[in-house]
């Protein structure tokens, strides 16, 4: 993990062409390392991951660069970042508002006709049309994802978390990845899977505000100058912080749970003036989707109706709870952290088996979700058939049986003036399920046989539905199956208690979402938002601590297994008690390479050729001193620049530099690519003659990176990575702390692991022996 302390030979004639390792352990080796590379798993496809850069690389020509900005630049620099936010909120807003119209027209033109062949008893034929619309949507999300953008399956909420703590996989954020995301997720959701829309919304905000914060694109000739300063990933971490909250502001029709959410579950870094641009983006978001549902209020949005967007009105002005309601709450608690932990246990089981089956093809991909839809197709239309119809209440508040259309009363096989209860659950849209679940005068709808049948149906189809090769979120299953079993408590209890069966299925929810996903804050003001109802607040934050606590007691967050089984690093917020224990000195390694002020081409070359660090100290040979000392840490991209500029002197003379390096280049030079965009040595031409030259080094060099002593715990090394956002750190002895120079880590070896703490760079059997031994 750590590099080995290094001090670099007096070499004395700058032309010897050394290929030889350019340096010498100044710490001592205490155990061999595994030092293989990182990867992730994307899509099912095993693919190089990359640290960013979050700390600014105060070179020479950063600060010439920032000291010719004046008052005007500023100005602009602060007004492109509202900008951007502004424009994040509005086009996530559309984007959203456009999946939900999309679905609910897409999945209500399906079940229109499915409902109107049965209502002429054509059974067969309203099977044949209800799967085979299922399975045309299925296949044409798999083949979209599978072969356009692998990187859009699943939520996409780990991708987006993992890259806002640090590290960066290719394409998680592309524009192929966004449109992809958008089009297979309307698609899926559309083809009755079991998945939802809100995990996929958080990638799509994300990717939009990553796209917006990459300065401009060269080759569509969008090098506008305003852009040019998000080209670094402090700013583009930023707004994708924002566009995360504006997908979930855009799913739920939650602003404020939003803005939490990515506080709480998404963001490692976190300030003031962040906070206020992200509230920013999802008031615009709100403000948006409000105006566009008054559109669709006056019937010009098909079958979108007055539902959308995901608002279940459960407001109750006279509801009471005392208490005696308070201990079938607290099982609801209970109950949710069980189920939660276990539905997560398994889940994360069901995934390794998808992942050795995707493993095989993509046709194996495209053919296990096409096995899913048919499954989920003949459970959803053949479950039904097991209810028996019940005769239509007569105070009810609307149309009963309903024919056509959404509603709590679905008619389906039954005669007239009979519904069809478990249909108006699994024969429905996940939204119109959540709507009827939640909703109030109804607690005589539902018989117990069918809220335990759809209960299993959910929890197990949301677990089967989430690992195939198609956009999916899972918000909506656990909403939707935690929904269930609140609503059945509430029925068990019965007229012992004062909350009527729709607000059970409430709290439920939050139970199953608390133990599912291990949020509080977040989660209780998104179910606040969604069902309008203030007055429940002291029992869902009841229920969401109690699940909370009983889950974190089996495993970890939904999320956080599914990042480690994709092999994404990540550093928690926590050190691990034993690290107390250990210093950065017992996990270095070496031998580190680095480079002098003035350093030969063929040796830049050759290490970048020979490693895949990504910054490397430069030292000086000091003329009152024996030892060399460290003038500071250069990244490789800046290397490559150089080498790509062919900024090179004929003789190592630092005085043929100077000014001229600030006349050669440019800040956009220097600037971050787009995500997973990296350059490679090897595409860099250069001649025999040009590596006998050499390379300044001094103005592109970070003079002041952060450094420690070899005695610093790794408690607290862990520490500045985290807080600081730190890429590189630099290790110096402390018997010789007047030589400055030292090694470093790379962030993308320094993670969490499951019970050690770290990645297998670190000799793991010796961290647990000295683990075993304090």
């Amino acid at each position: 993990m750590f590099a080995a302390i290094t001090q670099s030979p007096n070499r004395q004639d700058h032309d010897d062409d050394d290929q030889e390792s350019l340096t010498l352990p100044l710490l001592p080796r205490r155990r061999s390392i595994n030092s293989s590379s990182q990867v992730a798993i994307v899509g099912a496809n095993v693919c190089p991951i990359e640290s960013l850069d979050y700390e600014i690389a105060e070179n020479d020509f950063f600060k010439q660069d920032w000291r010719t900005r004046g008052k005007n630049q500023i100005f602009q620099y602060i007004f492109m970042k509202w900008s951007l936010c502004f424009l994040i909120g509005l086009i996530v807003g559309l984007i959203g508002f456009f999946n939900n119209l999309a679905v609910e027209n897409i999945a209500g033109i399906k079940f229109v006709i499915t409902s109107n062949m049965m209502l002429y008893r054509k059974f067969g034929l309203a099977f044949t049309v209800f799967s085979v619309s299922n399975f045309v949507l299925t296949l044409f999300a798999a083949i979209i994802t599978a072969y356009i953008a692998p990187t859009a399956a699943g939520s996409g909420i780990p991708e987006v978390k993992a890259y806002l703590n640090g590290v960066d996989a290719p394409g998680i954020l592309s524009f192929r990845t966004l449109i992809v995301k958008i089009v297979g997720s309307i698609s899926a959701v559309s083809a009755s899977l079991l998945i939802g829309k809100a995990g996929p919304m958080v990638h799509t905000g994300a990717c939009i505000a990553s796209l917006l914060g990459q300065g401009g694109s060269k080759k569509y000739g969008l090098t506008w100058k305003w852009l040019r300063f998000f080209k670094n990933d402090r700013d583009r971490r930023d707004l994708v912080t924002c566009g995360s909250a504006a997908g979930i502001a855009a799913a739920f029709r939650a602003p404020v749970g939003g803005l939490l959410f990515a506080l709480e579950e998404m963001a490692s870094w976190w300030r003031s003036a962040l906070l206020w641009r992200a509230f920013f983006t999802t008031a615009v978001v709100a403000i948006l989707l409000r105006a566009l549902i008054d559109v669709c209020l006056s019937g010009k949005c098909g079958l979108f109706g007055k539902g959308g967007l995901i608002m279940f009105d459960v407001y109750s002005a006279n509801i009471s709870y005392h208490l005696v309601d308070v201990p079938p709450v607290l099982a609801l608690g209970v109950i949710g952290g069980i189920l939660g932990s276990f539905y997560n246990f398994i889940l994360q089981k069901v995934l390794r088996i998808y992942n050795l089956i995707n493993e095989k093809g993509i046709a194996y991909k495209i053919f296990l979700a096409c096995l899913i839809s048919i499954f989920t197709s003949c459970l959803l239309f053949g479950l039904p058939w097991l209810a028996s119809c019940r005769p239509c209440p007569a105070d009810a508040s609307e149309e009963c049986p309903t024919i056509g259309r959404s509603g709590n009363y679905k008619k389906f096989q039954c005669p007239a003036g009979h519904y069809n209860d478990l249909a108006s659950l699994i024969f429905n849209t996940n939204d119109d399920a959540i709507r009827n679940l939640f909703s109030k005068g109804t607690d005589t709808e539902f018989q117990y046989l069918t809220i335990i049948i759809f209960f299993v149906t959910c929890f197990i189809l949301s677990i089967l539905s989430y690992g195939i090769v198609v956009p999916a979120g899972l918000f909506v299953p656990v909403i939707v199956t935690g929904a269930t079993y609140g609503r059945l408590v509430g029925m068990l209890v019965g007229s012992y208690s004062n909350l009527n069966h729709g607000l059970y299925a409430v709290l439920g929810a939050a139970s199953f979402l608390g133990g599912s996903m291990r949020m509080t804050v977040s989660l209780c003001v998104i179910i606040l938002e969604l069902t309008n109802n203030l007055l429940l607040l002291p029992l869902i934050m009841l229920v969401l601590l109690v699940s909370k606590t009983v889950a974190d007691v089996f495993n970890s967050n939904i999320y956080d297994l599914i990042m480690k089984a994709k092999g994404f690093p990540y550093l928690e917020t926590h050190a691990e008690p034993y690290m107390r224990q250990l210093t950065v000195a017992d996990v270095v390694t070496g031998p580190l390479r680095l480079f002098s002020g003035i350093e030969k081409v063929g040796n830049i070359v050759h290490v970048l050729k020979t490693t895949r660090h990504n910054g490397f100290p430069v030292i000086d040979e000091h003329p009152l001193s024996s030892s060399p000392v460290l003038y500071g840490l250069i990244l490789r991209d800046h290397l490559l620049t150089l080498l790509k500029k062919k900024a090179f002197l004929s003789a190592p003379e630092p005085e043929a530099t100077g000014m001229d390096a600030f006349r050669q280049f440019s800040a956009g030079d220097f600037a971050k690519r787009g995500s997973g965009n990296f350059d490679n040595i090897e595409d860099i031409d250069i001649s025999s003659e040009e590596m006998d030259m050499f390379l300044d080094l001094h103005p592109f060099t970070n003079a002041s990176p952060y450094t420690v002593v070899e005695t610093m715990s790794l408690a607290k090394a862990l520490t500045l990575f985290r807080e600081v956002g730190l890429r590189h750190l630099l290790v110096i002895p402390k018997a010789l702390w007047e030589i400055t120079c030292g090694g470093y880590t790379d962030k993308a070896r320094f993670h969490a692991r499951t019970y050690i703490g770290f990645a297998s760079y670190i000799d793991t059997e010796q961290v647990e022996k000295i683990e075993n031994s304090l």
